[in-house]
């Protein structure tokens, strides 16, 4: 089991930037990946960003590209999602997920992919 808690949340003007964290717990020495997911009110739960643990190799949305950045600290087995230039369309529920095994590009954008989930954390950004 791996259990992850999301923080660092919050409400933020449009341009402005925040920095979520990920802490991860339990068997985490068999994770492969860790990846940030959004859900905005009313619409499917988005990917965000993901990494690999070990190799940290990146994965970005074409739509935070260049704006978000994604890293981990191994030896506090967290993960951090760096949020600048935010747009009110940012706003959503954040989730941190974990995967236990490989997938290529294209899986490591697919919830599927993640066996764990944290319980999420709230961004909110006003125009």
């Amino acid at each position: 089991q791996v259990q992850l808690v999301e923080s660092g949340g919050g409400l933020v003007q449009a341009g402005g930037s925040l920095r979520l964290s990920c802490a991860a717990s339990g068997r985490t020495v068999t994770t492969y990946a860790m990846a940030w997911f959004r859900q905005a009110p009313g619409k499917e739960r988005d990917f965000v960003a993901a990494i690999t643990w070990s190799g940290g190799i990146t994965y970005y949305a074409d739509s935070v590209k260049g704006r978000f950045t994604i890293s981990r600290e191994y030896t506090k087995n967290t993960m951090y999602l760096q949020m600048n230039s935010l747009k009110p369309e940012d706003t959503a529920v954040y989730y941190c997920a974990a995967a236990l095994y490989y997938s290529d590009a294209v899986g490591r954008r697919r919830e599927s992919s993640y066996e764990y989930w944290g319980q999420g954390t709230q961004v909110s950004v006003s125009s």
